[in-house]
């Protein structure tokens, strides 16, 4: 064995040196959504992020994308298909696959769960960041700027594919952007299910062609979210909400580049001296 790297058992040999697959469904990180990030077994090189892992359905943990510089791709023997190795030590991880577009980065690397670990993050990792669209990112900003444990909530635009979008060109083009705000929050302070509830209680999240007046795909109600975790917390709370008979519109949608908006659009309402004209809130859970 190699000192430079790690003790393998004869099953990660096989895996790992030997280009093997385990048994779907059988590793350890197929259901598994921890916060962390996935090292290299043999080398302890971090290769995926667990903001990346989604459920793919096909038995092997699934990312749809890799931390830079961190996997490198080979051509298979037989042509068709294409591995993904660790760029460290060559470790063989599993094949990547594009083109059957299951998230928005149609993007599946499909991992062998003995090819890697995992290390959760430092509980000191106290901030973290929610995406939410709910009409004009102004009166969305507004609101949570203003609750308790948000240390920032900046306008901008997410889900299209148009690269460094302006505002004309949201308002122009069809650019498939929605106005979403960043909320940059204290995990210690306020939690994501509780910004998440703030989210359907400071806009109308029945209504299909916008918010208020605003009408048009830019304004769309959306959620987007980092992982599995939290879209369960929206998948919930919008459960919640129907039980109480309200006919929801909200999308929840995977994260995606955030560009942000022109700095007049920053803290519009606060430069105006004004209150947003087509958001209130409404308490809508108990």
């Amino acid at each position: 064995m190699d000192d430079r790297y790690n003790e393998l058992t004869k099953e990660e040999e096989y895996i790992i040196e030997h280009k093997g697959t385990e048994a779907p469904y059988s590793g350890i990180y197929n259901d598994f959504y921890e916060k962390g990030v996935f090292v290299c077994k043999r080398c302890d090189t971090p290769l995926y992020d667990s903001a990346d892992k989604f459920d793919s359905g096909c038995g092997w943990p699934s990312f749809d994308d890799e931390i830079p510089n961190a996997v490198k791709r080979n051509i298979d023997k037989d042509g068709r298909r294409v591995e993904i190795v660790c760029a460290n030590c060559g470790a063989h991880l599993g094949h990547v696959f594009e083109g059957e577009k299951i998230t928005a980065k149609d993007t599946r690397h499909c991992v062998n769960s003995l090819s890697i670990k995992f290390k959760p993050k430092d509980d000191d990792d106290k901030e973290s960041f929610a995406y939410f669209a709910g009409g004009c990112f102004w009166g969305v900003e507004y609101y949570f700027s203003k609750t308790k444990g948000v240390i920032e909530a900046i306008s901008g635009f997410m889900g299209g594919e148009l690269k460094n979008p302006t505002y004309q060109d949201i308002c122009y083009r069809d650019t498939g952007h929605l106005e979403v705000v960043q909320v940059k929050y204290d995990k210690k302070e306020v939690s994501y299910e509780e910004l998440a509830k703030l989210f359907f209680e400071i806009h109308n999240p029945e209504q299909k062609d916008g918010q208020g007046p605003d009408i048009g795909s830019q304004y769309l109600s959306a959620v987007f979210v980092l992982n599995q975790k939290e879209r369960k917390i929206i998948e919930d709370l919008i459960g919640q909400l129907k039980s109480k008979g309200y006919k929801i519109a909200t999308k929840i949608l995977d994260k995606q580049e955030f560009y942000e908006a022109e700095s007049y659009h920053q803290h519009y309402y606060e430069k105006v001296g004004k209150t947003p004209y087509c958001h209130s809130y409404h308490k809508r859970f108990n």
